[in-house]
């Protein structure tokens, strides 16, 4: 599949090497770099080289290609703990509109990604309801 880009995409221009980055690895269809704004040092961005805002929106071949890039950054990184996130939606804290997959790692308590876990407690009534209509849409 050719490559889809946006002009006044910041991820965009970066993998055009329009604006410049600290490049980790590069595939046919994948970018990684070194975040510029880190939350731990070595926390690390996987990019595909296609503009998509949401990862629903992504080519399956380039979903299947970030997640060795990934696992590949967490080594490297060299630390013990370490999440990889990916958000959808300004709601779920996505700033820049272009896919995008975070390697952070978490040497300590205070480095790293902080998360709440804000976790519900449903009935096996309304589990089964949700169960359903999800499976249904499969």
């Amino acid at each position: 599949m050719a490559a889809k880009s946006l002009a006044s995409c910041l991820f965009c221009k970066i993998i055009k090497g329009e604006i410049p980055s600290y490049k980790l690895i590069e595939t046919e269809l994948s970018f990684s770099f070194v975040d510029i704004g880190p939350l731990a040092k070595g926390h690390s961005l996987v990019i595909p080289k296609y503009h998509a805002q949401k990862a629903h929106e992504l080519p399956d071949e380039y979903l299947q290609d970030i997640l060795p890039i990934a696992k590949k950054i967490a080594i490297a990184q060299g630390a013990e703990n370490y999440n990889i996130l990916q958000n959808n939606g300004r709601l779920a804290h996505q700033v820049v509109d272009h896919v995008h997959f975070h390697v952070i790692p978490k040497p300590n308590e205070e480095e790293g990604l902080g998360i709440g876990w804000p976790a519900q407690t449903l009935e096996k009534e309304e589990l089964q309801k949700i169960h359903d209509e999800i499976k249904g849409r499969l």
